[in-house]
């Protein structure tokens, strides 16, 4: 392989010439530079970008960490990083930890290592402990999760207690007289926000009963068995607020397992606004909006990487409601929070 020496050679310049050229650091004659870079093109020479961050230079990639990449949602939030960060300049690596808080770990290990610029995370298993010690070494812009008592980290976030409310104010309209919960870790900010909605409108109806709230850990699988055991227990439920569109697939399963129709029996929504093809009824969501979720993660972590000063560390995001066919038959309209 070709190296800056060889470029030198070629060139007919210093090593310091050719560097200052690559960094763009100093004063290049213009023929001098033509030359260099034509001697690079020539050699088939590329820049280690290693290197070039052990000299103080940014390597030009930021990671991004996700979960669960089986989970739709977030293929879109990377679709929206990358689009944005290749605007900016960046390249985006994406890492997938499957919710294991050891792999998060060894990740920011290699990210340090690797002299990777900065970090959007995406996750429920790493606490503020873990996130503030590895933002003393990296910038980190946290996505989809919050934490009120550490202000210093940089978060977006949805209005997901207001989209509860939106959840169940629609499934009480649409006539429902009994409304479940099925929810997502109580760990996760988002989680417990759009449970507390539910519980904000719910608590005070005659029917209510904290039997009502089930844990899906926003899966599939655990969801339909949440489902299951749910109406084993109360078998007059006939609304579901699923915390997230994953869940409400998994309840939607176990409902028709049970031979039960949606929406004429159990009316469902979800929470995200994810796309998911082949499932009738279409799911009534509250739909996040995961373009600009994503497209501001990027900007706020180029604002951290050049150490300029944010407006907010958190910001917090409007939210819809989108009225398909597995709450009502008045399908495809909109309530903005």
């Amino acid at each position: 392989m070709s190296t800056i020496r060889d470029v030198g050679k070629m060139a007919g310049v210093s090593i310091a010439t050719v560097s200052r050229v690559i960094n763009k650091s100093g004063y290049v004659k213009q023929e001098t530079e033509k030359t260099i870079l034509q001697a690079m093109q020539a050699l088939n020479y590329e820049p280690d970008p290693i290197a070039r961050s052990l000299a103080g230079k940014s390597t030009r990639t930021i990671a991004l960490v996700v979960p669960d990449i089986l989970n739709p949602f977030f293929p879109e939030i990377a679709k929206a990083v990358e689009k944005e960060a290749s605007r900016l300049g960046y390249t985006v690596i994406l890492c997938n930890t499957d919710n294991s808080l050891d792999k998060e770990e060894r990740y920011f290990q290699v990210f340090e290592q690797k002299r990777i610029d900065g970090v959007i995370l995406a996750s429920y298993t790493l606490g503020a402990v873990q996130i503030k010690k590895w933002q003393k070494k990296i910038p980190i812009v946290v996505i989809d999760n919050r934490f009120p008592q550490h202000p210093t980290i940089v978060s977006i976030i949805s209005h997901n207690r207001t989209g509860a409310h939106l959840v169940v104010n629609h499934l009480l309209e649409q006539g429902c007289r009994k409304i479940a919960h099925i929810c997502g870790p109580m760990g996760v900010y988002s989680a417990k926000e759009r449970y507390m909605g539910y519980e904000d409108i719910c608590k005070d109806q005659d029917w209510f009963s904290p039997h009502l709230i089930v844990q899906g850990d926003f899966q599939i699988k655990e969801s339909y068995q949440a489902t299951i055991g749910l109406f084993k227990r109360h078998p007059d439920v006939d609304g579901i607020f699923a915390g997230n569109d994953i869940m409400a697939v998994g309840a939607l399963k176990a409902l028709v397992a049970m031979g039960m129709s949606v929406p004429d029996e159990v009316k469902l929504v979800g929470f995200d606004g994810i796309s998911i093809p082949l499932v009738v009824p279409e799911l009534t969501t509250v739909a996040q909006p995961i373009g600009e979720m994503g497209a501001l993660a990027m900007h706020h972590l180029v604002e951290l990487i050049h150490k300029r000063p944010l407006a907010s560390h958190v910001q917090v995001l409007d939210v819809r409601l989108i009225i398909k066919e597995s709450s009502t038959t008045r399908a495809s309209k909109e309530f903005v929070t």
